[in-house]
Formats: structure tokens, sequence, C-alpha cells
């Protein structure tokens, strides 16, 4: 889902970012299939399954704990890595058609103006004049261009920023509840082993 409505601001996100819904949903797959082999073996009584639905559910867990650390470690760096994404795409604003699709869209859709500001256009447009997404009405009336009198005072980093900053406290919510229901899952299938073991030693 996050990936599918903010893919559009992909021009000021690095690509790594979007790798992360990908990979939980290849790690959401390969649970499900090892949850299957976890019933099977359950349902069969096999000690030999139920192990190696454990040991692979650990394996999956420990990816996960790993997979937290690097998310963690790269979103104290994103500010600084989107920054960098925001200054390339508009100094090549008049350039890139692309580039001014995108901006138009960030600025439309958030309500903003700029990296932190509308100030930050004037060195691409030294008229005083700036991109039409940066004002959300302009009366005719009064001016037939979006200037700074008309433009709106938010940047757009900050703002893409805190919609980002939002969807990765859920998921990392997310992340964390399955991660304490897989750990329940483990010792239950550690408690579910020792158990099909006794019976066959008394067997």
């Amino acid at each position: 889902m996050v990936q599918l409505n903010y893919a559009h601001y992909s021009n000021f996100v690095s690509d790594h970012i979007w790798t992360a819904p990908i990979i939980l949903m290849i790690v959401g797959a390969a649970v499900a299939i090892i949850c299957f082999l976890g019933c099977c073996g359950a349902l069969k009584e096999s000690s030999c399954m139920i192990l190696s639905f454990a040991i692979l559910a650990v394996v999956i867990f420990l990816f996960e704990i790993g997979l937290g650390v690097a998310g963690y470690v790269k979103h104290t760096g994103l500010q600084q890595l989107m920054e960098g994404q925001f200054n390339s795409t508009m100094k090549h604003y008049k350039e890139r058609e692309d580039y001014q699709d995108a901006w138009g869209l960030l600025q439309t859709e958030l309500d903003c103006c700029g990296t932190y500001g509308f100030a930050d256009w004037e060195v691409i447009f030294p008229n005083k004049t700036l991109p039409p997404s940066c004002c959300s009405v302009i009366n005719l009336n009064v001016a037939k261009e979006c200037t700074e009198i008309h433009a709106n005072k938010q940047g757009c980093l900050q703002k893409l920023l805190g919609i980002l900053d939002s969807k990765t406290l859920i998921l990392a919510s997310v992340v964390l509840a399955v991660a304490g229901i897989q750990l329940l899952t483990i010792l239950f299938a550690c408690c579910l082993y020792r158990s099909f073991r006794r019976s066959y030693d008394h067997v």
C-alpha cells in the first residue's frame, strides 16, 4: 500500500526505501509456507517436520531483526538523502520534463513549495516567478503568474518526510507485532517437538 500510494514521489526518495515493502512481502510469503509446514507437522505428529519448522522460523526471525536494524540505520540518514534528491531534481528542473511533472505533482498534492520554501526556486526562476504548482489559488485579477506573494510558504521536504515517518512507524509496529507472534510460535513448536519426542521414546 505504501509503495502504491507514494511511488510517484520516487524522484525525491532513494530507490532503497521502496525495497522494504517488497522484502516484507517476500518474507510474508516465506512465513506462510513455513507455517504450512508446521501445521502439517502438527497434524501428522512428525517431530522432524516440527523441528524443521522451528529452525526455519528462527532463521526468518533473525532475518527480520537484521532487516529492522538495517532499516533504522538507513532511516537516520533519510533526510540528508532526500535533500540530495530534492536539490538534484530542482537543479535539472528546466532540462527534464519528468522532473517538472514530479515537482508539479508534489507541490500540488502537499500544498508546498521548494525544498525548504519558495526561496529555493530563485536560482531556477530569477525573475521572481515560481512554478504554477507553488500556488494553490491565484486570483487572476491580481496576478497572472505564481509569485512569492501567493506561494505556499512551507517547503516540501519536511512535509514528505513527515508522511514517510508516519508510514515507517506503522510499518515498524506491524513488523514488531509479527515478530512477537513468531517468537511465541517458535516456543510453541519447541514444546510440541519435545512432546512428540517423549511420545516416541515411550513407544
